[in-house]
Order: structure tokens, then sequence, then C-alpha cells
């Protein structure tokens, strides 16, 4: 696959061609990433008339590497062979009839240090190189608004599409978390993971019919009904086994091709896993925005700017129902599964900001995700978990920030750790490495029997409005 030679001479169509752009009659393509997730993405946007696909993954990623220089971040070489590969085989099938004005690349971005707030950039200057495929616009959700939807859908859409899709990510996670409970323990080995499929498909055609009326409680009904089929195909003469909790980069820890299986693997060495959420980061985006808007409005009132004060106050306003909808919400999905069957509840944000004050180990305003890797970790630290890895692209940044922290930490409180990072080549060693850190997670877990304490699932001593919420 040939691309003409970029120029750099102009970065007009990063203006125009990168940006929002209403996606009603379009074809939206979304990369995958969690794949419960984007899936039931897609279908909350068909449901609210968009023709959403999400696309094949990681078969392109040669072609990702072969229009990058290697310096970026492993994801964006993940995500740009899969928009490139995807548009070739489209090529491919429509023939003469392909027009790339039909096509939208959905592509997120978050402000700050982290790079991936350039991806959508670079990929512009790539899908620039081809000719053909000039014409597709990339639209992004950005954390510098809170991921407000406006522009990709007509406003009085908008706002419904924005709570729908929520649910409909809460739902993925439930269903993920239902999957890693119950594939170490199933009855009939590969049982867990062919419900999962199916009750993925299920899940989408119920939000594609329902998704734009808001009928949560179906959606809510569906994957009640699903997790009590996946509690049969659990073995109960299987011990539980030592719990490992994941913290990490967004797209690593969730992209299961990208991180190379790194749950499969645990689950094969005698664990039982649980990854960090998509929605914690949602969650965390809300609360942040919240607390950005608040600084502003007490910075106006010291001053005596009255209307900045106003307006600002009731942005911040704004934006902490939103945080709090999203908690209540979230605690509706999480109540419904968990009252059949023992799935590991979602972490509350504030709680977690709360974990790294005393011991000033980070802090929120810094940002990025090392915050709440940091705080996630020592969260199941709390709830009695054997073993905590970090998975992140090679090189990025927050998540190195997370090791150093968190490597000493982990040792002194003596419980196992290891990092696992990637960018496409497979370590030789990978597997010995996980190996002996089972071997330890197993050790830990012993350790807790003898001084008669069990792994469990709880939200410490304090109260916090937002723990009720989401238990």
């Amino acid at each position: 696959m040939e691309g003409k030679v970029i120029s750099y001479s102009t970065f007009a169509s990063l203006l125009e061609k990168v940006g929002r752009f209403d996606v009603t009659g379009k074809t939206l393509l979304l990369p995958e990433m969690s794949r419960a997730s984007e899936c039931l993405l897609a279908a909350t946007f068909r449901s609210f008339g968009v023709n959403a696909q999400m696309m094949e993954t990681y078969k392109g990623l040669k072609l990702g590497k072969e229009f990058t220089s290697g310096k970026e971040c492993f994801p964006c070489q993940v995500t740009l062979g899969d928009i490139l590969y995807h548009l070739q085989k489209e090529k491919e099938r429509l023939g003469d009839a392909f027009d790339a004005s039909n096509y939208v690349y959905f592509l997120p971005e978050a402000d700050g240090p982290c790079r991936f707030g350039m991806y959508n950039k670079l990929q512009r200057i790539v899908l620039d190189s081809f000719p053909e495929f000039q014409q597709i616009p990339i639209a992004y959700l950005s954390t510098k608004d809170g991921y407000a939807i406006g522009g990709l859908l007509p406003s009085e859409k908008a706002k419904h599409f924005r709570r729908t899709a929520y649910v409909a990510m809460v739902a993925g996670d439930v269903w993920d978390r239902t999957l890693w409970r119950v594939r170490p323990y199933e009855n009939r080995k590969g049982a867990m993971d062919q419900l999962y499929d199916e009750g993925l498909e299920v899940l989408s055609k119920v939000i594609e019919k329902h998704g734009h009326k808001k009928d949560f409680r179906k959606i809510r009904k569906t994957l009640r009904e699903l997790v009590h089929e996946a509690r049969s195909l659990i073995d109960p003469h299987i011990p539980r086994k030592p719990r490992i909790g994941i913290v990490g980069e967004i797209y690593l820890r969730c992209h299961t091709k990208a991180n190379q299986e790194i749950i499969r693997l645990i689950e094969k060495y005698g664990g039982e896993v649980v990854n960090a959420s998509m929605s914690e980061w949602i969650n965390y985006i809300a609360y942040d925005t919240a607390l950005k808007v608040r600084n502003k409005w007490k910075m106006a009132l010291r001053l005596g700017r009255w209307a900045e004060f106003s307006r600002n106050f009731k942005s911040w306003l704004k934006h902490w129902i939103e945080y709090y909808y999203q908690l209540w919400r979230q605690g509706q999905v999480y109540r419904a599964a968990r009252s059949e069957m023992d799935i590991a509840p979602d972490h509350a944000i504030g709680p977690l900001e709360d974990k790294l004050g005393p011991r000033k180990l980070f802090c929120f305003d810094v940002g990025t995700e090392a915050a709440l890797s940091i705080a996630g970790a020592l969260a199941y630290a709390e709830h009695g978990f054997n073993g905590v890895v970090n998975v992140f692209p090679f090189t990025c940044m927050p998540s190195t920030a997370t090791s150093a922290v968190l490597k000493p930490l982990l040792q002194k409180l003596r419980i196992p750790y290891i990092d696992s990072a990637y960018d496409g080549t497979y370590q030789p060693n990978r597997d010995a490495i996980v190996r002996t850190f089972m071997y330890q997670a197993y050790q830990h877990q012993q350790k807790q029997k003898e001084n008669g304490s069990t792994s469990h699932y709880h939200f410490g001593k304090k109260w916090y409005l937002s723990e009720w919420l989401i238990q």
C-alpha cells in the first residue's frame, strides 16, 4: 500500500478535516479498544440513526508501522493500521463505487502531556497522503469539555445519546467482569467465551432497538439474564484463585490483541483477573472537569469578578450533577448484575483521589491515567487482591510514573507487582515472568488464609455517597 510523499507545508486539513462533524447519514468507523464497550457504543450510534461499524483490529498492524516512525505510542500504530486496513478492504469490496465522502473515522483525543492527543493529527496527515482517502474526515470527542457530544449529532439527540452511550459502556464493563469472574472456574472449557460472544450480540440488538428511547430497564434486565446464565457455568468445586488487579494505560489494558492476551495468560497460570474499567475513565473526566471549573469560580470569587463567578459556578454545578448522574446509572447496572453474581464493583473516583492525598503519592491536579492507576492499585490492595499488573505501551510517560510510585510502595505492602509493556514485539521471557508472578500471588493468598483473611470486595470504613451509589 503506497501513498504519496507527505507534505508538511500546510496544516489546513488539520483544521478542516479533524473536528466535530455531523455523522448523520455517514458510515462511522470505530477502532476497537475494549471489544464489549466499542461494540455497544456502535450499537448506540445505530440506535440514533448512525451507521456505525467497529473495524477489525490488529490485522493492519504492518500498515500502521509502515507509516509511523516507531517513536509513536503503540496504540497510535494499531489504530492507524486498523483504519488503513479497513479502507483498503472497502476499496477492494466496492471497486469504483467506493466513495470516501461516505465515511467518517471516529478517533477521540485527550488534552495534557499524553501523546494520545496527537493521534488524530498524525493520522490525518497519513490519510491525506492517499488521494482516495483525503475526503474522509476524522471526528473526535475531547477531554477538554468532558467528552461533550455536541457537533456529532443534532442537538436534540446529543444529550440522550450521551447518556445511553454511558449506560452501554457500563454494560460492557459488567459483561467483561462477568467473563473474567466465570472463565477461570467454568465447568466446560470455552463455554464462557461462547456465551460472551452471544451475549454481546444480544446486548447490541437490545441497545440498538431501545437505546434511543432511553429504556435502560430493558438493558439492565437483559444484562441480568445474561449474568444469571453465566453463573450456571461456574464449577462450584473449583476453589477461589488468587485475584489480580490490572491498571495502566486505557487502550493497552483493554485491547486484548495489543496486550497479547495478558488476562488469559494470567488465567492460564492460575489467576482471576479484574481489569480497570472503561467507565472509570469517563467518570474521572467528569469529576476532573468539575474540579477545574470549581477552581475557576473560587478564583473569581476571591477577585470579586461576580459575572465570571456566576458563570463558572453554574458550570461547576452542571458538571457535578453529571458526575453523580453517571454514578447513579452505573450503580443501577452493577446492582442488577451483582444480584446474580459477585462480580467486582467498580472504583468511585472521589475515594480514589482520597487514597493519594495522605501519602502524597500523586495528585489529580497532575492528571493523566497515572492518578487512577496508582490509586486503583491501592484500592486493589485494600480489597485483598493478591497481585497487581501495570499494562502500558512501551515508553508511556504516565505509566512510567505509575511504575516508579507503585514498585516500592507495593513491595513495602508485600503485594506482588509486575510491569507489562508492549510495542508489538514478543518478549521470550514473558511467560516466565507471569508464571513467577502468579506463584508469588498464590503465596500471598495462602498467607491471607493463614491469617484468617480473604480477598473481598468492599470500599473501606469511611462512608462516601459515591460509594453507596456505585455498589
